[in-house]
Formats: C-alpha cells, sequence, structure tokens
C-alpha cells in the first residue's frame, strides 16, 4: 500500500508541476452531486481496505476505497453502526467518497453529522505531502480541527487516504409508525417530539404521510410507541433504505430536487412543487421547476440555505453563493492545501 501511496503522490506533484486538473474518483456513487468537473480521472478505488478496528473502544480505521457496504457489514457483525447512517445511493458509495461529499442520512438529527464522526484523517495535499491529521481516540483535537474540515469539502483540498471514524452500538430495539398529516402539522409535531425524551432517530414526512422511527432500549420503544401513536409500518428498513438512498418514489423523475437546510420550525417556504421533510423539519428536499434565484430567495428568507442536489441547470451552480467574506476564507484554506487549484476544480465554486 505504501508503493500504491507513493505512485498517488508522484501524480500529484506532476500535475502540479503541469497545472494539470485532476478529478478525483472513488465508487462514482456521488459523481451527480456538486457540479460539473473536468480534468483528467484520477481512481483512488485501489486504496481500499480496513487498517484497524477497535470495537471496544468504538473506532474503526478504513481507507479511502473500502466499500461501505464492506464496512457497515463488519461493524454489524460486532454489534455495531455509523451513527449517521450514510448514503450509499447507487451501492458502490466508498468511504473517501462518503467523507468527501459529508452527506448524513436519516438518522443525523438525532445522532449527529458525518464530520462528528470524524476522528482523524490522512490525506496527500497539492504538494503530494503526506499529511495526517487527528487521531484514534475520541480527545485526539488540539487546534483547529482539519479533520472536520475536510469533511464535506468534495474532494477540492486533498485525496483521502484514511478515515478514522467513531462507531455507535446497534440499538436493542428499533419501531417504525406512520399517521396521515399535512405538511404544517407534521413539522409542529416533529418539532414537539424533539423536546421530549423520546428515543426518535428518524422522521419523514412525504406524501401527507409522516413516518417516525423509534430506537433504543425495547422498554423505550414500546412506551414512546404507545405515547405517539400511528400504524406500524412493514419492511420499515427498506423504506429508510430508500429515502437514504433516494429509491423512495419521490426522488424519480426528471425535474430538479434542491435540498433545503432550513431551521426546523421554518413555516411553509411558499414555494410550488412536491417536498419531503426529514431531520425534525431541518432538510426539506423540494422538486420544483422554480427558477434558481427564487428557489435561493425562499431559504435565504427562512434563515438557510438550498443546494441543487439532483438534475436541474447547473450553469446556476449547485451550491448557495457564499458571503464575499467567507468565499475569501474558503480561498485562503484552497490556496494552502492545493496551491495551484489541481483537485476537483470547479466542483462546488467556479472560482476555486
Amino acid at each position: 500500500m505504501d508503493d500504491l501511496i507513493l505512485q498517488f503522490a508522484d501524480t500529484i506533484r506532476a500535475a502540479t508541476e503541469d497545472r494539470r486538473p485532476l478529478r478525483i474518483r472513488g465508487g462514482g456513487s456521488k459523481a451527480f452531486y456538486g457540479n460539473p468537473v473536468t480534468g483528467e480521472d484520477f481512481d483512488v478505488t485501489a486504496c481500499r481496505g480496513i487498517v484497524d478496528y477497535e470495537p471496544t473502544e468504538l473506532v474503526i480505521t478504513a481507507r479511502a476505497g473500502t466499500p461501505l457496504a464492506e464496512i457497515e457489514n463488519t461493524m454489524r457483525e460486532q454489534g455495531q453502526m455509523l451513527g449517521f447512517e450514510p448514503p450509499h445511493f447507487d451501492g458502490r458509495a466508498t468511504l473517501g467518497g462518503c467523507i468527501a461529499a459529508g452527506l448524513s442520512g436519516p438518522r443525523r438529527a438525532a445522532a449527529g453529522a458525518a464530520r462528528d464522526f470524524v476522528l482523524g484523517l490522512r490525506l496527500l495535499d497539492g504538494r503530494g505531502t503526506d499529511l495526517r491529521f487527528g487521531g484514534q481516540v475520541m480527545k485526539n483535537v488540539a487546534g483547529y480541527d482539519v479533520s472536520r474540515l475536510l469533511t464535506g469539502s468534495l474532494g477540492t483540498l486533498g485525496v483521502i487516504l484514511e478515515v478514522s471514524l467513531k462507531a455507535l452500538p446497534l440499538p436493542q430495539a428499533e419501531l417504525t409508525l406512520c399517521c396521515e398529516q399535512p405538511r404544517t402539522d407534521a413539522i409542529e409535531l416533529m418539532n414537539g417530539w424533539a423536546g421530549q425524551p423520546l428515543p426518535v432517530t428518524a422522521t419523514c414526512h412525504v406524501e401527507k404521510r409522516l413516518y417516525v422511527r423509534l430506537s433504543g432500549a425495547e422498554s423505550a420503544v414500546k412506551a414512546a410507541a404507545k405515547k405517539i401513536g400511528g400504524e406500524t409500518v412493514p419492511n420499515a428498513v427498506e423504506f429508510w433504505r430508500g429515502v437514504r438512498d433516494h429509491r423512495d418514489l419521490f426522488f424519480s423523475g426528471d425535474g430538479p430536487v434542491w435540498r433545503l437546510s432550513l431551521a426546523s420550525t421554518s413555516p411553509e417556504i411558499g414555494l410550488q412543487g412536491h417536498q419531503m421533510v426529514e431531520w425534525g423539519g431541518a432538510l426539506r428536499w423540494l422538486k420544483s421547476d422554480a427558477d434558481a434565484g427564487s428557489v435561493r430567495k425562499a431559504a435565504r428568507k427562512a434563515g438557510g440555505h438550498a443546494t441543487l442536489f439532483r438534475r436541474g441547470h447547473h450553469d446556476t451552480g449547485a451550491f448557495h453563493p457564499l458571503p464575499e467574506v467567507l468565499m475569501r476564507l474558503h480561498r485562503n484554506v484552497k490556496r494552502a492545501m492545493d496551491p495551484v487549484g489541481i483537485f476537483n476544480p470547479g466542483r462546488m465554486y467556479p472560482e476555486w
């Protein structure tokens, strides 16, 4: 594996010298996400395998090209999981792509985001330098936490080689309930549950139905189910996987899909189209033909931001425009990690 990493480093140095852009690629399951990227394909899937796993320490370290399914299957055998429930999409997802995209699944509101689980990270920067940040224990950060900065950077800051993640125990019991609810009432209910000692680990409102997942000790799940009420959902695991991996019918079709991150208590955003609401109201998927300006204006008015997640016209930019001060900070970080801008140029913003 050391020889492979040296080969990667040589490729990066040559690309930097020639100012030749590289398009970092793993399983390709999230190639649709972000802005279009040009450049020479830089395949990192050969850098794979679980490096270290200590179930008693709740920490797993694996190389970037390791399939996410392999990692989760190994952890499941030990009664553990990745708490942020990362999406697999087409099933070819790798650990490196999972962290580079920084996306979390239905459990995010209860357990935390992808970056909350990153303990340490190894990568090659734009000079081909092998760098390590963080470590493999819970308390390992002194100073600025670069590992979490890299989470969600979409490969624009470096080539991820290894990641150490915090693990969580699998719940003893799990149950999903559903009931008919208008969206406004559903958002109010979800926020009400969040303020109570209930083992709610996922919520979703779609097609006038509100779904809630309860996870934890069997007695706690039963008590919460009695309090919340509703019908038991059969084959609930597949339902939540459908939401997580966008296999639910809501995501079908040819129109653009927007991802709106808002305050959970935000009222209706006033845009025509179909919506799916997750994370207690904080994540709202929108299928709409409304122009980008209108969608982002509505999101901004609600105190959040909007990402063009799937399809649509990328000439508007996939990500919500940043204020100049924040853009300047982003440029400075990009320049420090990738001096001549060879990694995934334009994937996040055309400016870098």
